[in-house]
């Protein structure tokens, strides 16, 4: 059945909510809550990624997703040039700081999980190493692969 008779946005839709779901576990957090992580998280990422490698990541993000990361971007303002992990997640907090409680640091490894499930792994590894070694602790590597059924690649 579809939901909006495109299969585009039909797909997206499906494979936010399984993003969603991912985020929802790990955190604990109810789907609004994972929506405001997801948000925030990515914000604070692609501020603090020089222009191309932000481009390249949000092209390999699911197309609602896409539209959020790319929402109240200016790229002539960035990359911000945060060094330490708790520059990086006083950002991520300012993102989180009209919804319910929730751990900056939790919500960032959270999402860097996420992606690592879901996005290309070189592009996470360009990624991952573009970012100062403290603000890049708190991404895990890898995470063991999702079975196929819940693998839901991007569109």
């Amino acid at each position: 059945m579809s939901f909006t008779g495109l299969d585009v946005f039909d797909k997206t839709l499906q494979t936010t909510n399984i993003w969603l779901g991912e985020l929802e576990k790990r955190l604990g957090a109810d789907k609004r809550t994972s929506w405001h992580v997801l948000v925030a998280v990515l914000h604070a990422l692609r501020d603090r990624l020089q222009l191309g490698l932000a481009v390249h990541l949000g092209a390999q993000l699911p197309i609602l997703v896409r539209g959020i990361y790319y929402e109240q971007w200016r790229p002539a303002e960035q990359p911000k040039n945060w060094r330490s992990e708790e520059e990086f997640l006083e950002a991520v907090s300012e993102g989180l700081r009209d919804i319910r409680p929730v751990d900056a640091k939790k919500a960032a490894t959270a999402v860097f999980e996420v992606l690592n499930h879901f996005v290309d792994p070189g592009q996470i590894a360009h990624v991952r190493q573009a970012l100062p070694t403290e603000t890049r602790t708190l991404w895990p590597e890898s995470n063991p692969p999702l079975p196929r059924a819940d693998h839901a690649r991007l569109s």
